[in-house]
């Protein structure tokens, strides 16, 4: 697909690489909450919990405001493109359903700090990075799952069908991957009759 064949090698990655990869981190960081940083249940429960939740709310964000970003020059396009677009290109792509490393790290590395900063230290910030991760594992497995397994239960089939939605009917909404929540909030459900007038995915 690239000419660059890094860019290329960077751009392809197998689903299974991010639980791989993070989940060793999430669990190191769990140890280091109970070890090291004496944080009672209750607290580092709702600091995860609270994490999961905030997780959402960053998916929406980073897809609507990143993923989504254009402008009407030779960089936008070529950033869309590089960032999200290749996926609407190729949705069925497996290799290309899941966050790339190249992406994923430098987010991680900016959020963990920033909770650090939010949270005055690892305290309170690893629980809370816990939650967020997992979040973003659940949104990465949820993708993958959607594209390519047939949905069986009603949540399935009803989460399927709003991403399905946004691919083919309508990319200014449907936001949301693992749950539509923020799109509810925000009034971005993705709507069928766009369906004829919405432009080809970039």
């Amino acid at each position: 697909m690239f000419e660059n064949e890094l860019l290329e090698k960077f751009s392809r990655i197998h689903p299974i690489t991010p639980f791989v990869v993070y989940l060793p981190i999430l669990a190191t960081a769990g140890y280091r909450s109970w070890a090291r940083h004496d944080i009672a249940l209750l607290p580092a429960v709702g600091m995860v919990v609270a994490g999961l939740f905030s997780w959402t709310l960053a998916e929406y964000g980073l897809h609507r405001s990143i993923f989504h970003w254009t402008n009407d020059t030779a960089f936008g396009r070529r950033f869309h493109f590089l960032a999200h677009g290749v996926h609407h290109e190729f949705p069925n792509d497996s290799d290309r359903l899941v966050m790339p490393l190249l992406t994923s790290v430098p987010l991680a590395v900016i959020f963990y700090t920033l909770f650090n900063l939010v949270f005055g230290g690892p305290r309170l910030a690893e629980p809370f990075f816990i939650g967020f991760g997992l979040g973003y594992l659940a949104y990465d497995g949820t993708h993958y799952a959607v594209h390519h397994f047939k949905q069986t239960t009603r949540l399935g089939k009803w989460i399927k069908r709003h991403h399905m939605l946004h691919h083919h009917a309508d990319h200014s909404g449907g936001f949301g991957v693992s749950s539509p929540l923020w799109d509810l909030v925000f009034g971005t459900m993705p709507q069928v009759k766009k369906l004829a007038t919405t432009r080809k995915p970039t």
